[in-house]
């Protein structure tokens, strides 16, 4: 089990954290009853060392942060990590290199876990144990503070090594290029404009009852951030759609709706009716995506062939170099400002899809 010190006064760790090129950094976070996720732990490994950090301590971290997020990071599937970070301190590291993203293009599983990253190349056995902490717990038990270090105990080894893979095979600036896509603002955005894509049940609505369901998203959404709740605690899926579907007009109809209760009625109801009357002005400016016709169809198996083909060339997963959501998303939007014709992709396999389109 790997050594740390577990840290719970955040600014007092700044001067360990100065004088370093980069940082191996994890998270821990719970989402369960939260709308935003909330950040219950920041590991940090350093060559010689690994800190767990408290950051749900209530004094100032301000000078903890600009230290953390002023270098270099790795990280392993740093997605979610980095959301946390960003929500929770406003801001984000000024680059990183992305583990998962790097064996992913020395051929390895595209969604490489950890553990099996770490055993991979060190042949070590991570422990499981502890997936389902409850990490705002305090004290946190020593067991559970051991299995969130050996979450960054191999990350600098681990990018050491692979960068020497990858620099060997000409791909190491390919990694670059993907870890740091991770550092656009615009994955992370949380407004409600696309919360219709997250309405399950929506997806075929058409004409008023899509406006509605589109208006009902929204609105949920901006409830949901309000709270801070998760969206189904303000309310479930099916409810939202039969709402839309029945297209209610007063509180006697929505009390029809089956898991509208008068309680929730009465504090809510007001803003669901809404949704539904201003819907009558814009059902003509919603609808449902167009599935794929027949020639889009050819032409995304026609891509993907020709992706796969490339893909094999390299010895990578196909996914790697651009999946078939991607692609579609090509098609159906007509988006040239997408990954797959950029950056290292370009010359490989962009300008081929290019013509195609």
């Amino acid at each position: 089990m790997p050594d740390y010190q577990f840290v719970d006064h955040p600014n007092g760790l700044s001067e360990n954290l100065t004088g370093h090129a980069q940082f191996g950094v994890d998270t821990e976070f719970m989402r369960e009853k939260t709308y935003f996720a909330q950040l219950c732990l920041v590991q940090i490994s350093t060559p010689n060392n690994i800190y767990c950090v408290d950051p749900l301590v209530e004094e100032q971290q301000d000078e903890f942060w600009q230290h953390l997020l002023a270098s270099h990071w790795v990280a392993h599937s740093a997605r979610q990590d980095i959301e946390v970070i960003y929500q929770t301190a406003g801001s984000m590291p000024d680059s990183i290199f992305d583990t998962q993203i790097a064996a992913g293009m020395l051929g390895m599983p595209a969604q490489m876990g950890y553990a099996g990253l770490v055993k991979d190349l060190f042949e070590v056995e991570m422990a499981k144990s502890h997936t389902r902490a409850d990490w705002t717990r305090r004290p946190l038990p020593e067991a559970v503070l051991q299995y969130a270090a050996e979450d960054v105990e191999y990350l600098l080894p681990a990018a050491d090594v692979l960068g020497e893979r990858l620099d060997r095979k000409g791909r190491l600036d390919w990694a670059r290029q993907d870890s740091q896509l991770l550092l656009d603002p615009a994955l992370y955005d949380i407004s409600g404009g696309q919360a219709v894509e997250r309405l399950k049940g929506a997806r075929n609505l058409r004409g008023r009852k899509r406006a509605t369901a589109v208006r009902l998203a929204a609105w949920r959404e901006k409830e949901a951030i309000r709270r801070d709740r998760p969206r189904q605690w303000v309310l479930r899926d099916n409810i939202l759609c039969d709402i839309a579907f029945k297209l209610p007009s007063s509180a006697a109809e929505l009390g029809e709706i089956e898991g509208l209760t008068s309680k929730i009625i009465g504090r809510v109801g007001a803003a669901l009716l809404e949704a539904v009357n201003s819907s009558r002005d814009d059902e003509n400016d919603y609808r449902p995506p167009r599935p794929p016709d027949e020639a889009q169809k050819a032409l995304l198996k026609e891509m993907q062939s020709q992706v796969a083909d490339c893909a094999k060339d390299l010895d990578l997963a196909a996914e790697t170099v651009a999946s078939k959501r991607e692609l579609s998303s090509v098609i159906i939007s007509g988006n040239r400002e997408s990954r797959v014709f950029s950056g290292w992709r370009r010359d490989l396999i962009g300008e081929q899809l290019l013509q195609l389109l």
